[in-house]
């Protein structure tokens, strides 16, 4: 069951500033952004299995992975194909990032804020629907099921330009379905997750 909050005043703010449309529809999505924004944000901790692709032109990559958020904590991606490197696990705690196989650790520095590579993105994804500047937002239909769309950017960029994050969600639990990173209007990391659950604080705790 979704956590109603009383939206705070960043986040209405967010709201406002965005472009979610006008009429009943509009008003529709705007509100289920926000409430679905008061739940990230009240996340306290989540897991996921997903399927990423990376395309970068000339190369395209595709992996599966089991995904572990802690917001106290560390992020943990654990690969699961393909069989080559099956069992690696990224592990990243207060922006920095290191690489675990067979007990061996290989710390690779700070997190990468663009997202662009397959360890980065899934962060990248969880803070923009977490905090990202919603420039769009809408419902469409995706896989013939009802979904909430939101595109966060730069509130000076317009469409297409930049770097864009677009985030569909399941309207009745919040569940992130479907993630991608563009970079002028070419998507380069595409995520759809097969599972997604979220832990929330009870009620009437911080």
């Amino acid at each position: 069951m979704r956590l109603k909050r009383a939206g705070a005043p960043m986040i209405i703010l967010c709201l406002l500033l965005s472009a979610c449309g006008g009429g009943e529809l509009g008003d529709r999505s705007e509100q289920l952004a926000l409430d679905i924004r008061g739940d990230y944000l009240a996340m306290t901790a989540c897991t996921a299995t997903a399927e990423m692709t990376a395309d970068y032109g000339q190369r395209v990559y595709e992996y599966s992975m089991e995904i572990s958020w802690q917001r106290e904590g560390e992020t943990v991606l654990s690969i699961t194909a393909p069989e080559n490197i099956a069992g690696i696990q990224a592990r990243i705690q207060n922006g920095e990032t290191a690489l675990e196989y067979d007990g061996v650790r290989l710390e690779t520095g700070p997190l990468n804020e663009q997202g662009l590579s397959p360890v980065d993105a899934l962060p990248v994804l969880l803070a923009a629907a977490r905090e990202g500047f919603i420039a769009e937002c809408g419902m469409e239909t995706l896989n013939d099921a009802g979904t909430l769309r939101i595109c966060c950017r730069d509130p000076e960029s317009q469409a297409g330009s930049g770097q864009e994050i677009t985030l569909w969600f399941e309207p009745d639990t919040g569940a992130l379905l479907r993630g991608e990173l563009a970079v002028d209007g070419f998507t380069v990391i595409q995520c759809v997750f097969t599972s997604f659950s979220m832990e929330l604080p009870a009620e009437g705790t911080a």
